[in-house]
């Protein structure tokens, strides 16, 4: 057990207490993260309504939901170091007064040209909140137990806000209108606008360092394509030219980002960090976790419409068991992490989220088969907080405090790019065995289904060896 965790485990109960300014900060930076992982989700199931109602054609209605990714995935990593260099608590503030506006031009939006905006704008804003928000958290709480448990409610609101995203969406399209899961966010925002100046405390370095430049237009302009080969992959095919190019040039421009921070002399991303094994293999745990659990989504959400033939509302409602299974991991995470350490915990997490996946390749076209379903997620769902609570304690550790935003900002593209990433793997996966199933019918649809949630099965199980394999002890870095 590492000394991170030998202090999880021992240290007394009394020394392991927030104070007053920590629960309001605590609640503050788990408000606005929960609003930010709703956002990426809230749209979805109205996808069909909002392209009525303001103008868009079928084929461009996923720019809606791409637009937000590009920017949330593309332009983190910068942010998180801008919070390191120019104050986080004023990133942290600027994002939410953009996440304000962006929303109530969204929900005022009445063509298609103004809602990519005030959606790519959204995007913006997470990019620069979540990480800022996660190194306000990680420099307000000390190495240890308090930290594990503001990074579990952490997780399990961020899982939970994703899941909730989709429930959300359903019902106030329903109920009220699509343009409501845009009003929603202003109230919220502009509350912890009023409250973060007596809440959080800035963070910034004394002297002003350089922000180096070519990284940064590197790594953002890399991104970018990654994530948008990624999309064009899932909508089509891994073959496409729409899918190759991006991809290619993303592979590029990457591979000379990681050349120019081996020379540069104050580099985005030291090299030195990527080559810790937390930091290293931490983020690879979370591009798993994400990848597997929000791919499951997608594939149980074509099985409960196209298969159980469920209204969109009837879909999102069946994803409250996992909502709450979410909540329920991240909260006991820290209590499991103490008993078990954060390499067991992980492991022990992938393995019984892999379990809970497999039993899902017996779905069938019957409605019974909805019991399986609600139980099988509701234990994924927790298992899936073990390895995200875990990447979350192992990839910010053994940091001291000026790092921090960079940590965060890797852990925040880990996490944006895994939501992304997840749909187009499996939905290539379920493509691929529903056409040579021979189309779109119901049984072949659940054909696809099934392979490609045995595919997630598969990668949860990869998780779990890499970690065995690769991933080494956490120390405790020394007191900043």
């Amino acid at each position: 057990m590492s000394s991170l965790d030998r202090a999880v485990a021992s240290e007394p109960a009394a020394s392991v207490r927030m104070t007053g300014r920590q629960r309001l900060a605590l609640a503050l930076l788990l408000t606005a993260n929960f609003t930010l992982a709703v956002d990426f989700s809230v749209l979805n199931v109205a996808l069909p309504t909002i392209g009525a109602d303001v103008g868009f054609s079928l084929a461009n209605l996923q720019w809606i939901a791409t637009g937000f990714a590009l920017a949330a995935a593309g332009f983190t990593l910068l942010f998180g170091r801008i919070a390191d260099l120019f104050g986080r608590r004023r990133l942290f503030q600027a994002g939410m007064a953009l996440l304000a506006v962006s929303s109530l031009a969204g929900g005022l939006a009445n063509t298609p040209v103004l809602l990519l905006t005030a959606r790519v704008a959204q995007g913006l804003a997470t990019a620069a909140v979540t990480p800022a928000a996660l190194s306000l958290l990680t420099t307000a709480f000390p190495e240890g137990p308090l930290r594990a448990k503001a990074l579990g409610l952490n997780g399990s609101l961020a899982a939970a806000g994703f899941t909730t995203g989709a429930i959300l969406g359903g019902v106030l399209t329903d109920l009220l209108s699509w343009r409501w899961a845009f009003f929603i966010n202003v109230p919220v925002a502009l509350g912890v606008l009023v409250l973060a100046p007596s809440v959080l405390e800035e963070g910034r370095p004394q002297e002003r360092r350089k922000l180096d430049f070519p990284g940064a237009v590197l790594v953002t302009l890399g991104l970018l394509a990654l994530i948008y080969g990624l999309t064009g992959a899932g909508q089509k095919s891994w073959g496409d030219p729409q899918a190759v190019g991006p991809l290619a040039a993303g592979a590029l421009l990457l591979t000379l980002f990681w050349l120019v921070e081996r020379k540069v002399a104050e580099p985005l991303v030291p090299v030195a960090v990527l080559r810790r094994s937390a930091v290293a293999w931490g983020n690879v745990v979370g591009l798993l976790a994400f990848v597997t659990q929000t791919g499951l989504i997608f594939l149980l959400t074509l099985y409960l419409q196209r298969v159980l033939h469920y209204t969109p509302l009837e879909a999102g409602l069946s994803f409250i068991v996992l909502g709450v299974a979410a909540f329920l991991g991240g909260v006991s995470s820290p209590k499991i992490l103490g008993k078990l350490g954060t390499k067991r915990m992980i492991v022990a997490g992938f393995l019984a989220q892999a379990v809970a996946t497999l039993s899902l390749i017996l779905l069938g076209a019957d409605s019974v088969w909805i019991t399986l379903l609600l139980v099988a997620t509701f234990v994924g769902g927790f298992a899936n907080l073990l390895p995200i609570v875990g990447f979350m304690v192992t990839a910010t550790s053994a940091l001291p405090d000026r790092e921090q935003g960079l940590a965060t900002g890797l852990t925040t593209m880990t996490q944006q790019v895994g939501i992304v990433l997840g749909i187009p793997v499996l939905s290539a996966v379920f493509a691929a065995r529903m056409n040579s199933l021979g189309g779109e019918s119901a049984d072949h649809v659940l054909g696809g289904i099934t392979t490609a949630i045995g595919v997630d099965a598969v990668l949860c199980l990869v998780g779990a060896l890499l970690v065995m394999l690769f991933l080494r002890p956490v120390q405790q870095s020394a007191p900043q």
